[in-house]
């Protein structure tokens, strides 16, 4: 294996041994130089962690990125740890940036290895992608969007622009040479046509056009778009950093989460925006209808290597499901044949020998296109057991409530002597309702909650409710208000006087791993957070779930899980959400809120993609039409 980057030797180091060994050879030369610039990518991606990670790949991957002057990407038999945890295994990545229209998503299986905050490992692929820490080809153009934009004074609009290098020194070169023409000197006039060319050659009229169309579509207004960003909150700085991806659109994209800063307006627009995506894209998301409408192909990762399949999500759990099945079989075949090689006499190390080399010859004469860079075949490991992850969300059924249960009159609400945020606003649920709240970020839509609660006092108007009502109320601060120096285990003691038992059971269920349940919360990641306020919800024994955003940090699995425990619910259900399928899963009704108040949406779900799609002068895609091609 070539290019093993482990615990590198500070630069000082290097330097004591070089006095006592002034020669180096050609070899060591290069390893050292290799290493160094390692350091440098690690250290672009995050100065924290610059030791942090531990790359190995095969030597015929570095020479094919090298000599290979083509839009594919091929890494064969990497390995990338962790302080010692393993987070791939002689993986594989193929990525053909030949075919158009190709979005790819990654995703994990939820068993595989924790570390810190690099969960499944995607994130860190994409890291190593971006930093070329990967053989990655050098005429390949790789952009991985992940930081707010830096907040100073310039607009939004200008951010965006500027981020197309070219353009920008094209026209700067123009307004020179227009500058010197008018000046009367006209021996620059060959040049300035040619930059006028280039410019139509790339399209630098309809740069700005495009921008704006972009940032419109993210929920920029036209005065947020001349804002300097430096006014503009972190979330809106993300779509900033996103709008200059994908106005760059570069030959290879990638995106983390990309719906996570995003309402469910912007939602639908990324969504029909990326359907007619023409270049390469490697997108990490939980959100399955986003993931089932823009996506071609599916790369998962499991076991610490990777996974390919054509179709979208949908289609990938299929092919899952089944694929499980056989990895059972198998296994149940391997542990049946080593059981008869130990009852007949032979040792277990023989018999899990001679299961290996059965494996070995298996995998030789069934290879398939997803192992075709493998070479490591040697060192073929006995099948694992698959391991199944199971969540399952429960809300206790409450008893029947004698309307009114819960809404809101003749309403008008002003923060302070501001304006009226809402006016003459009326609404009201009972215990069949299942209701979601939608509407583009700033409108009120988390304001409406906390008014509809009693976390906030109308200035005009009556709060009608149930004098039994037990209100279940999740938001996204619900995770930061739990006690940081205690655990899981004792935050559910000490508010319900649970059982120890019935304290892990019920943790566990939320998709909580045992060894999460007993180190303090302040340790935990944001999704186990999340999943202990979310335990902390259903030992409420609510009547109404009114929940503001609650699949943010939760899996694709636990998403499921949510709706699923949701339906089962046979309580009133409130909801704020930018998950397109948690919505639809739910058979929510929409009420849209807009002009101040709140008003049911006069149709389904799709009627109100159609209706936004429209008022933003976009041509609506068919979802799921990606890669069709």
């Amino acid at each position: 294996m070539a290019g093993q980057f482990g615990d590198e030797e500070p630069a000082d180091e290097v330097d004591k041994e070089e006095t006592v060994k002034p020669k180096l050879s050609k070899k060591e030369l290069k390893k050292l130089k290799k290493q160094m610039e390692y350091n440098k990518q690690l250290e672009s991606l995050d100065p924290n962690s610059i030791h942090q990670f531990s790359v190995s790949q095969a030597e015929k991957s570095a020479k094919a990125a090298v000599l290979e002057n083509q839009l594919d990407i091929k890494v064969e038999n990497f390995s990338i740890s962790a302080r010692g945890k393993d987070l791939f295994v002689n993986a594989s990545s193929f990525i053909s940036l030949a075919r158009q229209k190709k979005i790819m998503a990654l995703v994990g299986s939820p068993n595989t290895v924790y570390y810190y905050n690099y969960r499944h490992g995607k994130t860190t692929l994409l890291k190593h992608i971006s930093g070329r820490a990967l053989n990655i080809p050098p005429n390949i153009d790789v952009l991985y969007c992940e930081q707010e934009v830096i907040a100073d004074e310039t607009p939004a609009l200008s951010v965006v622009l500027k981020a197309d290098v070219k353009r920008e020194a094209l026209l700067e070169e123009e307004k020179k040479l227009v500058k010197e023409s008018d000046a009367g000197n006209t021996k620059n006039s060959e040049r300035l046509n040619q930059v006028y060319e280039e410019l139509r050659a790339i399209g630098a009229d309809a740069a700005e056009p495009k921008a704006r169309r972009i940032l419109s579509g993210l929920g920029f207004t036209v005065g947020m778009m001349e804002r300097p960003t430096k006014s503009l909150s972190g979330g809106w700085r993300m779509r900033v950093s996103l709008a200059k991806a994908l106005f760059l659109e570069p030959t290879l994209l990638m995106l983390d989460e990309p719906t996570n800063h995003l309402d469910l307006n912007a939602v639908i627009w990324l969504d029909n925006y990326l359907q007619s995506w023409k270049k390469t894209l490697l997108v990490v998301s939980h959100d399955q209808s986003f993931l089932d409408n823009v996506c071609s192909d599916i790369i998962h990762l499991d076991q610490q290597k990777l996974f390919y399949y054509r179709g979208n999500y949908a289609t990938f759990k299929k092919m899952l499901v089944q694929k499980r099945k056989e990895q059972l079989k198998a296994y149940e075949k391997q542990e049946k044949q080593i059981k008869e090689d130990k009852a007949s006499g032979k040792s277990k190390k023989v018999a899990e020998s001679k299961a290996k080399e059965a494996l070995t010859r298996k995998q030789m004469k069934n290879r398939t296109k997803q192992e075709m860079f493998a070479e490591d075949e040697k060192k073929t490991e006995l099948l694992q057991k698959p391991k199944e992850y199971m969540v399952k969300f429960r809300f206790p059924k409450p008893a029947p409530l004698n309307p009114p249960i819960l809404g809101i009159s003749n309403c008008t609400f002003s923060y302070g002597k501001g304006p009226a945020l809402f006016k003459d606003l009326d609404f009201g649920i009972d215990m069949n309702s299942r209701v979601a709240i939608v509407g583009p970020n700033g409108v009120g839509k988390s304001t409406f909650l906390k008014l509809l609660v009693g976390d906030l006092e109308l200035t005009v108007g009556e709060l009608q409710k149930n004098h039994r009502l037990r209100i279940g109320k999740y938001d996204q601060h619900s995770a930061d208000q739990l006690t940081p120096d205690e655990t899981p285990i004792e935050h559910l003691q000490r508010n319900f006087n649970m059982d120890y038992q019935l304290c892990r059971k019920t943790l566990g269920s939320f998709g909580l791993p045992g060894h999460a349940h007993t180190i303090k919360n302040r340790d935990l990641s944001g999704g186990q957070k999340a999943r202990v306020a979310l335990a902390d919800l259903t030992c409420r024994q609510p009547d109404v779930l009114v929940l503001d955003e609650p699949t943010n940090n939760l899996d694709i699995e636990s998403i499921d899980a949510l709706a699923e425990a949701i339906n089962d619910f046979t309580g009133g259900v409130v909801i704020v959400s930018h998950d397109q399928r948690l919505i639809c899963e739910t058979n929510c009704t929409l009420w849209v809120v807009e002009d101040r108040t709140i008003n049911e949406v006069d149709g389904d779900f799709s009627d109100y993609r159609k209706e936004l799609l429209e008022e933003l002068g976009e041509t609506i895609a068919t979802p799921g039409n990606v890669g069709a091609n």
